[in-house]
């Protein structure tokens, strides 16, 4: 088993990497054109680092009882910063959320204006015109 400041560092280095990853996905979520791969390679990396993270907190309960003061100074400044990726994390999620619906207005009213109809199951232009003459040959 690893010592509790060696554990806590890991744990910081896990976080620092998280807050990166993040800031990455909150870019994402700000551009116009979202790429739904990217953000599937985000939140893949984001799921990893969550992942790694929770092993590391079981180990790091298993080492609490032998801390001394220099790694409880260490474990606060962790939940500071675990506080705010949880912020971030939030907000992450609202700025998900405003994409979600800017695409649903964009699609409702796309829809309504689709071409249905300009040419039938034969290959041939439909019997609809929209203006101008309608030639057949």
């Amino acid at each position: 088993m690893a010592s509790l400041s060696k554990l806590l560092a890991q744990i910081a280095d896990g976080l620092n990497a998280l807050r990166a990853v993040m800031e990455s996905e909150r870019l994402l979520l700000c551009e116009g054109s979202l790429s739904g791969s990217h953000l599937q390679r985000v939140t893949e990396e984001k799921s990893s680092l969550l992942a790694t993270l929770g092993w590391l907190e079981q180990q790091r309960l298993l080492a609490w009882s032998a801390a001394d003061s220099a790694a409880q100074v260490q474990w606060q400044t962790i939940r500071a910063q675990t506080q705010t990726l949880r912020e971030m994390n939030q907000h992450n999620g609202w700025l998900l959320e405003q994409q979600m619906a800017f695409n649903q207005q964009a699609l409702a009213l796309l829809k309504p204006h689709q071409e249905a109809g300009l040419y039938g199951k034969d290959g041939l232009a439909s019997g609809r015109v929209d203006g101008g003459v309608r030639f057949s040959v």
